[in-house]
């Protein structure tokens, strides 16, 4: 269930380990052209990195929002919001449950629209 924020300090710990890996290896996605590479940029310049944690922590883990990450979220707009979390969720460790991510994914935007 999507609600308030609460995280105990192990899930914090790994949501920040996964973001840390995620940055670590972006630039070893295949990128097809340069516009994907700027809507990459200026999609994280659109949401602050608490609130990426948190979206992060929602989508691939069991992780809350708050209504003001909702609302970042929802100005960062869905195309940076799909954009993103195909990023991440197309990395080989978490790619077999790619579907499973996707889902979470439109339902935590359908929960902030």
């Amino acid at each position: 269930m999507i609600g308030k924020i609460g995280y105990t300090t192990s899930q914090a710990t790994v949501i920040f380990i996964v973001v840390a890996l995620v940055c670590a290896f972006v630039p070893a996605f295949f990128v097809e052209d340069a516009e994907a590479i700027s809507l990459w940029d200026t999609c994280l310049l659109k949401i602050s990195p608490k609130c990426a944690l948190d979206i992060i922590g929602v989508v691939f883990e069991n992780g809350n929002i708050t209504d003001a990450c909702c609302h970042d979220l929802v100005q960062e707009g869905k195309v940076c919001h799909d954009t993103l979390i195909k990023y991440i969720a197309y990395r080989p460790v978490l790619v077999s449950h790619e579907t499973q991510y996707l889902k979470k994914s439109v339902d935590l935007w359908a929960y902030c629209v």
